[in-house]
């Protein structure tokens, strides 16, 4: 059983609902169905070819050279005009000229922005996102058996959210952004970089703000960056510099919520709710070195090294002990005390290892920077810790040890199996850099413990992070809510664009625009597939969609047997898998588990029979895909696990394991892991069983070593 606790201001009541009601949420209504959804393009086949030369970034001389082929449009210009009209329906980007004084001179930065608001209403005008806005806080049970368990999952389930919806009118409902800034390299040599701002809103799903497309991260600023310069780089005044142009220019950014956040903006909403919105920023997403500049600390060598808290950077391994949180008034009184006497807040901003410049922030009700500041587990955990600091000590001890050892761990890791989303490898031990997917995936892959160094020193700010991260999660949701993860990934297209779609001059302006045709075109994507979902169930009764292949489409029930094979008799299954004990008297292991299985749940035998024969020329149908719905243990909501059974899947054998539920001869029950061999259909009378024949790993390999016993 499930309960729901809503906000009070919400004026639900609370729910407790059964798993499956749960898991399906709420709301019924459908999104609007937009019958011409490539307007204004002039039709489908139009948006379509636009689409496909935007994607395959073709040049103006491509371009024009493939139109001679096509009947409608002429040139190239015919499309850009097409995007320049389709573009209209967003928002724009504006371009802003920020004057900064350093050494009594004005140095002028230019600063891209879509105004932040601006993007919010764009957001809250698409129909098919209206459906997903969530407004309301709530706190979360799974009854246990004895007591109602809270959980966390989705920002709004988290206390922050709570306890912000309490200092708001009581109609008065948060509108949240998650936000994102980083820098990054567009060319290979690096001397041309970018700075780009991310925002997601927080009042929409994870499985919907976390992808890529329109109702995802979205490109809503491009820094300026301060070019390096060997003769200021490192000196107080410079880096001091550097900060001012980044918060004055995120300030411009967050301009249009400034005011709003303080007075609200009445909104009518899908729902015909007229909604009291207040926007503010509940999460900021960044590794440390973009946290300090948010947070305006001096950084990794400073008395106070955290952006959250004020731990001494002595005491940063020191998890015993809780130090004071770092405060919005605080630190404003300590940069006012600055502008006063210089001398005396110079002596108190050290203290706290602050900067004496005014945070953008600040400027925004009910958005400490302090709080927002989030675990960034990329940085810290995948790519910090485990891979600039476990996997190199490692790698130091396998050289040691020799070649012999490498070898061994090279072996191992190819021979582990291969599974879905985890990135395979046929050896480590020459990895000297990669990214951080890929060092996530290593980590959760086994390496024996060789030793430790007691001469690493671990006293870092990422050896300190993991501090907050439960107190991240109770305030915020789950961890994927702030990784940096899917907002790392909005790297990509810019760097692609710039390299297939620039002339390497002016490139802001080049990458805005592009970018900004690739958000339109995945809007009108969008719609288009939403006709096209809508038209399918118009067209096709229900018993024609029941039997549609559902391999690449979500399902109901618990499991669907997918890529199907051709029919093989019981002969030729035993006769093809000879070599294979498993597969050793099939027929007459079927036959037995048939005659135990039908009666125990209640399935009648064909024609009245008391015991079920098989012949050799009864048929059974391989397949090679299996879709499994359970209720998920991370989030307690329905998910789908994808297993392989394949003797060739892109080249490799693939036999996925999975862990099931059965009894041990006591009647009592047991689960085991076991790796599946064959999945079948085979039909008994009338009836279809969907079966599957695996080999149990629940046998003892070997001695048990000594390290087991211990745990």
């Amino acid at each position: 059983m499930f309960k729901t606790e809503f906000h009070p201001h919400s004026g639900h009541p609370t729910t407790i609902e059964t798993f499956s009601t749960y898991r399906s949420g709420s709301g019924t209504r459908s999104p609007i169905v937009d019958d011409t959804p490539w307007h204004p393009f002039t039709c489908r086949a139009d948006f379509e070819f636009a689409e496909l030369m935007h994607k395959a970034a073709l040049n103006k001389d491509q371009t024009n050279e493939l139109l001679k082929f096509i009947w409608r449009f002429k040139t190239h210009a015919d499309i850009m005009t097409a995007w320049a009209s389709a573009s209209s329906q967003m928002t724009p980007f504006e371009k802003h000229i920020v004057p900064i004084e350093y050494k009594k001179e004005t140095i002028e930065y230019e600063f891209y922005s879509w105004p932040l608001w601006d993007w919010a209403m764009d957001l809250l005008a698409n129909p098919l996102l209206a459906l997903h806005f969530v407004w309301d806080a709530q706190r979360l049970y799974k009854h246990n058996g004895t007591r109602f368990e809270r959980f966390f999952h989705e920002p709004w389930t988290g206390d922050c959210w709570w306890n912000l919806q309490s200092s708001l009118p009581e109609n008065g409902a948060p509108f949240t952004f998650i936000l994102y800034a980083d820098k990054t390299h567009l060319s290979s040599a690096g001397t041309v970089k970018a700075y780009p701002v991310i925002a997601c809103c927080g009042n929409l799903p994870v499985n919907i703000r976390n992808v890529d497309g329109p109702r995802g991260g979205c490109l809503v600023g491009w820094l300026p960056i301060v070019p390096d310069d060997s003769d200021q780089d490192g000196k107080l005044s410079y880096t001091n510099l550097k900060c001012v142009v980044w918060h004055e220019s995120f300030s411009i950014l967050l301009v249009t919520i400034m005011l709003l956040s303080a007075t609200g903006f009445v909104h009518k909403c899908y729902d015909g709710i007229q909604r009291w919105l207040f926007p503010l920023i509940l999460i900021l997403s960044a590794d440390y070195e973009e946290q300090c500049m948010m947070a305006l600390i001096w950084g990794l060598k400073s008395a106070c090294p955290c952006p959250i808290c004020l731990v001494p950077r002595e005491e940063l391994t020191n998890h015993s002990t809780t130090y004071p949180k770092r405060t919005v008034e605080d630190a404003q009184d300590r940069v006012d005390l600055w502008s006063r006497d210089h001398i005396a807040g110079e002596a108190e901003l050290k203290k706290q290892s602050l900067r004496p410049i005014k945070n953008a922030f600040w400027k925004v009700r009910l958005s400490n920077p302090h709080d927002a500041l989030s675990q960034d587990l990329l940085h810290v955990y995948h790519k910090g810790k485990f891979g600039d600091h476990l996997f190199n000590e490692c790698k130091k001890h396998l050289k040691v040890l020799g070649r012999v050892a490498e070898k061994k761990v090279d072996e191992q890791f190819d021979s582990f199996l291969q599974w879905r989303n985890l990135n395979h490898f046929d050896r480590v031990t020459n990895i000297y850099f990669t990214d951080g997917n890929k060092f996530q995936d290593i980590s959760k892959e086994y390496i024996e413990a060789l030793g430790d160094d007691a001469t690493k020193n671990w006293n870092f700010p990422k050896a300190h992070a993991s501090k907050h991260v439960f107190t991240d999660i109770m305030e915020k949701g789950a961890a994927r809510n702030f990784s940096t993860r899917p907002n790392k990934k909005q790297h990509g297209p810019i760097k692609r664009a710039y390299k297939l779609q620039t002339n390497g001059k002016d490139t802001a302006n080049q990458i805005l625009r592009l970018d900004h045709m690739t958000f339109i075109s995945g809007l009108i994507c969008s719609r288009i597939e939403h006709l096209d979902k809508e038209q399918c169930k118009v067209m096709l009764s229900e018993r024609e969609l029941e039997e549609e292949d559902l391999d690449d489409q979500p399902f109901g029930g618990h499991i669907h047997l997918g890529a199907p094979q051709s029919s093989l008799t019981l002969l030729q299954l035993e006769e093809g898998n000879a070599s294979n004990p498993a597969f050793a008297q099939f027929r007459k292991k079927l036959s037995l588990f048939l005659n135990n299985f039908l009666p125990a749940y209640n399935i009648p035998l064909p024609d009245s029979k008391t015991w079920l024969r098989l012949s050799a020329q009864d048929t059974v149908q391989e397949h090679r895909f299996l879709k499994v719905n359970y209720e998920s243990v991370v989030d307690l909501k329905l998910a789908t696990d994808y297993l392989r059974c394949n003797p060739s899947f892109h080249g490799h054998e693939r036999r996925n394991c999975a862990l099931i539920r059965t009894n041990d001869k006591d009647g009592n029950d047991k689960n085991i892991f076991v790796r599946i061999l064959l999945m079948f259909k085979h039909t008994v009378g009338s009836k279809v069983l969907d079966l599957a024949l695996v080999l149990t790993m629940d046998a003892r390999m070997g001695p048990r070593c000594a390290i087991d016993r211990d745990m």
